[in-house]
């Protein structure tokens, strides 16, 4: 599925630049975050607890030697029922300069999408706060959310990322 247009071959920014995005689940919705943020998809492993950390941080492991903050974004959003089993996936990503891992139910697909495909986030109606939703698409007879896991990993609220990474980054 090639849409890419003489434009956006030649380099040219257009509405028609495609974009990629892998796809997952989590509970009965579909998301999708800019593929360029993933470092690679594994397996849930034992993670170590950090005391007093909310819920949804369920602790950090050591991936080849960084120390690296596991979130699940099925308890942070309320989507879903959070099982660990050899079926749970973590997503790695290095988002901001920080590795941070999201568990997710599945992983589905690399979906690719042109700028002209991708509607504006709604202002309700998903589990994820707008701020954190970079649009929606259609794919396959099926609503996709667009994650902006920058703004998502970045944010206050979480408190993954030291707040002068973030504004020297972005």
């Amino acid at each position: 599925m090639n849409h890419a247009t003489k434009d956006n071959a030649k380099g040219v920014n257009s509405d028609s630049e495609m974009f990629e995005f892998l796809s997952f689940v989590l509970g009965n919705e579909h998301y999708a975050l800019d593929i360029m943020k993933v470092k690679e998809i594994r397996g849930y492993e034992a993670v170590t607890k950090i005391a007093n950390a909310p819920p949804y941080i369920k602790g950090v492991l050591n991936l080849r030697g960084d120390v690296v903050p596991i979130v699940d974004l099925r308890i942070k959003f309320a989507i879903g029922e959070a099982k660990y089993n050899e079926f749970t996936i973590v997503i790695m990503l290095n988002v901001l300069g920080r590795i941070v891992g999201i568990v997710v139910d599945a992983v589905s697909d690399v979906v690719r999408l042109a700028a002209t495909e991708i509607m504006p986030p709604p202002e309700f109606g998903v589990a994820f706060d707008s701020k954190y939703l970079q649009g929606l698409a259609t794919v396959e007879e099926r609503m996709l959310i667009l994650v902006n896991i920058e703004a998502l990993i970045g944010s206050d609220e979480l408190g993954l990322v030291d707040a002068n990474t973030t504004t020297s980054q972005g």
